[in-house]
């Protein structure tokens, strides 16, 4: 425990049990200026400005989605600062790493700090930044000056002026990104499998399958590490959903710097979904087999998965029900945001997760790869005052009435979890209670730990 100063704390939350990824500890939290100012023994004497009875009551670090696309600048019909982290705020995730591919891309330290400025008074979450890596990007430094999260390298997919698909474009970037020490945030890929199968004339469910297929993850994720390797640059693997790809990257991985993610939805989902999903789940990668995810979520029992992220990406509903000639034209991603949390909960429902697992892999193993150590993703003395109080005594239901992103409603709509999210905290002030969100915009601007 640590020990209380002799000024009073802002507020503590007394009675609680607080879930972290090693265990589980009986402590009152303190809060003063927003963070945790002490960890105090139940009951210990304290003086506050607030008390809150946590009795029977979890508490957990806030999550820390590290991949998302709030669509702002450019795209804000679909989404935008303030739906997105409203939504975030809702289920939980307290810290959002938003990715670069908005109109026009992140990729300049201009661009980047345009972006930062539009969100003043408009977050209701915190928002780190990531960058968009070009082919002929040379100055990488003014990008981590300006606050880069991280550097995003693509190697299919995107426009060409953003896809390294060749050895020496993926190393060259690797390269420079790593001299200046920034996060490399590698989407794997084959531009040669999706351009062969984009021959099909179906266009056709199955097509879009074979396009993206375990190889092409595989293959990726093979010359990330090799690349990581050679030029010593700190890799995190974005995306992972098969089986193939996850075996590449546990005989791989210890010849690097590199960590790997993947979604909630590849845990819960199935190629077999298309036929009554059909466009609601579109994205990509595509989902794979059962035996796949049942792959996938034993290794992020074990640790072999670093993180578990959403790829929020946020469509409006006339846009994923407009007709289109093949199944590849459908508009890809859908929304995660506020369902990330229930998600994992449902896991931990069903015994294949449990709350230490959700804790490290949606909060604690992403603040650390990102750069926010000692700021989020625990609850320990000096880190922010993001906290998630959950009531284990109450049984909730994902509703589509309940979503407060553009994108409408989820298709995890009527899945069940153990749990109610009673309270969430953004440095020690109420964001969300269960009957509703605050109406005040209190998220910051985060940027990477330097060095």
């Amino acid at each position: 425990m640590t020990a209380p100063s002799q000024h009073p704390f802002d507020l503590v939350l007394r009675g609680g049990t607080v879930v972290e990824a090693t265990g589980r500890a009986r402590v009152d939290l303190a809060i003063r200026d927003g963070r945790i100012a002490a960890q105090l023994r139940p009951g210990e004497p304290a003086e506050a400005t607030m008390m809150l009875d946590m009795s029977g009551r979890l508490l957990l670090p806030g999550l820390v989605d590290a991949h998302a696309h709030l669509r702002e600048p450019g795209l804000t019909h679909k989404e935008d600062f303030a739906s997105g982290t409203q939504a975030a705020a809702a289920g939980g995730v307290t810290t959002i790493l938003d990715m670069p591919t908005d109109e026009p891309w992140t990729d300049t330290p201009e661009l980047l700090r345009a972006k930062m400025a539009m969100t003043m008074g408009r977050l209701h979450v915190d928002v780190g930044f990531q960058v968009a890596m070009r082919r002929d990007t040379t100055d990488c430094r003014a990008l981590r000056d300006a606050g880069a999260v991280s550097f995003e390298v693509f190697t299919a997919d995107v426009p060409a002026i953003y896809r390294h698909d060749t050895i020496d474009a993926l190393a060259a970037a690797v390269g420079r990104i790593a001299a200046v020490d920034g996060l490399i945030g590698l989407s794997p890929g084959d531009q040669s499998l999706i351009d062969a199968a984009n021959r099909d004339p179906t266009g056709s469910i199955a097509a879009y399958l074979a396009s993206r297929p375990p190889l092409a993850e595989a293959n990726g994720i093979a010359r990330a590490i090799l690349v990581a390797a050679d030029r010593g640059g700190r890799v995190h693997i974005r995306q992972s959903n098969s089986a193939l790809g996850l075996d590449t990257w546990q005989r791989m991985r210890d010849l690097a710097d590199v960590t790997i993610e993947t979604t909630v939805q590849c845990l819960l989902l199935t190629a077999e979904r298309y036929t009554d999903l059909g466009a609601a789940i579109k994205a990509s990668p595509p989902f794979r087999t059962d035996a796949g995810r049942l792959a996938l979520l034993a290794a992020v029992r074990d640790g072999t998965v670093d993180i578990v992220a959403t790829d929020h990406a946020p469509h409006t509903p006339a846009e994923k029900a407009a007709p289109v000639a093949h199944f590849a034209d459908i508009p890809g991603g859908l929304p995660g945001l506020q369902t990330l949390l229930p998600c994992m909960l449902h896991l931990v429902g069903r015994g294949d997760l449990t709350l230490g697992d959700v804790v490290r892999v949606c909060a604690t193993n992403p603040a650390v790869r990102f750069g926010l150590l000692g700021r989020k993703g625990a609850l320990t003395v000096g880190h922010d005052a993001d906290i998630l109080v959950l009531d284990p005594a109450i049984t909730s239901t994902i509703r589509n009435e309940d979503q407060r992103s553009k994108a409408g409603p989820t298709p995890f709509a009527g899945l069940t979890f153990p749990f109610r999210l009673d309270r969430v905290l953004l440095r020690g002030r109420s964001i969300f209670t269960h009957d509703g969100v605050s109406t005040s915009a209190t998220g910051l601007v985060q940027r990477p730990n330097s060095g």
